[in-house]
């Protein structure tokens, strides 16, 4: 006959206490991912050589996360090289944006919208530039 089980198997049974493992919240989680999304921006605004524009992101970086990103050497890119670097600049801040909009946080979405508006000039410059 069949007689059930009196205490749960090993696939039901957790390694501890519910309260042992670490525990994000959503805002938590939002942080860190915008936070992961600044450095992205900050890494290739850096390769892209534009120092102010780096600052502002590396001072956002450290407020989420609560200390300084590692920089990367500035630097300028060849005329091959910018046009890509500024597409994918303005990919991540618009990723940004979104996350910064999801957390409203007022300071980082105006602050992405003006790195896409300037990437986005840029590459059309880069555009017309080629075009002649």
């Amino acid at each position: 006959m069949y007689e059930p089980s009196r205490s749960k198997s090993v696939v039901h049974r957790t390694g501890g206490h519910p309260d042992d493992y670490p525990h994000s919240s959503r805002a938590e989680a939002l942080d860190t991912q915008l936070a992961g999304h600044l450095s992205a921006l900050l890494a290739v605004t850096d390769e892209l050589g534009l120092a102010d524009a780096a600052t502002g992101i590396a001072v956002q970086v450290t407020r989420l996360r609560g200390a300084a990103p590692v920089r990367a050497a500035q630097g300028g890119p060849g005329a091959d090289e910018a046009a890509p670097l500024h597409q994918r600049a303005h990919d991540l801040a618009a990723r940004a944006l979104l996350v910064a909009a999801s957390r409203a946080d007022t300071t980082v979405a105006i602050l992405a919208a003006e790195r896409m508006d300037a990437h986005a000039a840029a590459l059309d410059s880069l555009d017309l530039a080629g075009a002649h």
